[in-house]
């Protein structure tokens, strides 16, 4: 099934002993599009902390409204490594991240998750002590320049390749690898016009600078693309 991004937002998260918050964003990479993070807001939980929750954690995705659980105890996400606000995640934080759950580093290996073909995998009992230092990837300076937060990108304009032509309005995730299928188009008038579907293959490249997604294909063809039934909460693949 391909589940709207937009109708995730809000949703509550629950860890194995209590609530965590809710659904606030999603980061995903630009290149396999596949979704690393959930953003939580823990609320008054852990005050002026951002908390990310990798789909590794995860559950199956309920329909919107629901609890979404993570397995995962409040202790375990209360001292996981800590992130700053309003800055690009760092290879070296996921990097620590990943060690201290003990999950696999998805960027390592030929799949969408690495050497693990599927984003559930078994937890460990408790974190992993550290790796030697020998055995690590070096991080590359500064923020991984392929993870996004598809809050920000919601709203970029699309170029086509004969002019623009609308504006992301939604993603569409399949809820068992967690890859963003679909972009989700308005196209025409603001308030009147469609919505329509294309798949995010079609994309040549995003430029955050010019708030624009560029994809490889005409505006006619971008207007002739299936037309999405926006108050869906989830659609069949």
């Amino acid at each position: 099934m391909l589940q709207s991004i937009q109708q995730l937002y809000g949703d509550k998260l629950g860890a194995s002993d209590g609530e965590i918050g809710d659904v606030k964003d999603l980061y995903f990479d630009d290149q396999h599009w596949a979704v690393r993070y959930l953003v939580a807001d823990t609320g008054t939980w852990l005050p002026g902390r951002q908390v990310l929750i990798s789909p590794r954690a995860c559950g199956a995705l309920y329909q919107p409204g629901k609890l979404l659980l993570v397995h995962l105890s409040r202790q375990q996400i209360e001292d996981c490594p800590s992130i700053a606000a309003h800055k690009p995640v760092s290879r070296q934080y996921e990097e620590a991240y990943h060690r201290y759950y003990g999950w696999p580093l998805y960027w390592q290996g030929g799949g969408v998750w690495g050497m693990s073909g599927f984003p559930i995998v078994e937890l460990p009992t408790r974190p992993l002590p550290d790796e030697p230092e020998t055995a690590r990837v070096p991080p590359p300076q500064g923020g991984d320049a392929h993870l996004r937060s598809a809050q920000a990108v919601n709203g970029y304009q699309i170029k086509a390749s004969d002019g623009m032509i609308g504006y992301i309005c939604d993603f569409l995730m399949d809820d068992q690898s967690w890859v963003l299928q679909k972009l989700v188009i308005k196209i025409g008038n603001r308030f009147s016009g469609k919505a329509v579907q294309i798949s995010t293959s079609k994309v040549d490249r995003i430029s955050y600078e010019e708030s624009t997604v560029f994809v490889n294909l005409s505006q006619a063809a971008v207007e002739q693309s299936p037309q999405h039934p926006l108050v869906s909460a989830g659609l069949a693949a």
